[in-house]
């Protein structure tokens, strides 16, 4: 799940922005790959700033990572990783679907490559 601010902050370089949205076209086809944006409309929340992976060991453990721009923090603890679960299940509720989210960075790509330099034939 991606916020819309992430499609909003383009690369300096327009081709290297197409490269990346593309890549991510190309990565939701695999099997163990969703990709949801979530929408600005969705509003304020607490996951914003950062990044967050849930793990689930073979112990059946689970585990978070949170990542922010300057920082990482492991989280072992089971009611707070259970309460992060909880907020990225509830966003993901209020997130566009798999197919919504395709037909989005479509377009995008579209308008980025129409303001790109024809290439020579």
């Amino acid at each position: 799940m991606l916020d819309e601010a992430v499609f909003h902050r383009a690369a300096s370089q327009p081709a290297v922005w197409l490269e990346q949205l593309e890549a991510l076209l190309e990565w939701r086809k695999q099997p163990n790959v969703t990709l949801q944006l979530l929408p600005f409309s969705a509003g304020l929340h607490d996951l914003m700033g950062g990044s967050l992976t849930v793990l689930r060991l073979a112990n059946g453990k689970a585990v978070a990572y949170l990542e922010g721009s300057k920082s990482g923090e492991l989280v072992e603890d089971s009611g707070r990783v259970q309460e992060l679960r909880l907020s990225h299940d509830s966003e993901r509720g209020k997130a566009l679907s798999p197919e919504q989210t395709t037909k989005f960075i479509q377009q995008l790509v579209k308008e980025i490559r129409s303001c790109l330099p024809a290439k020579p034939i």
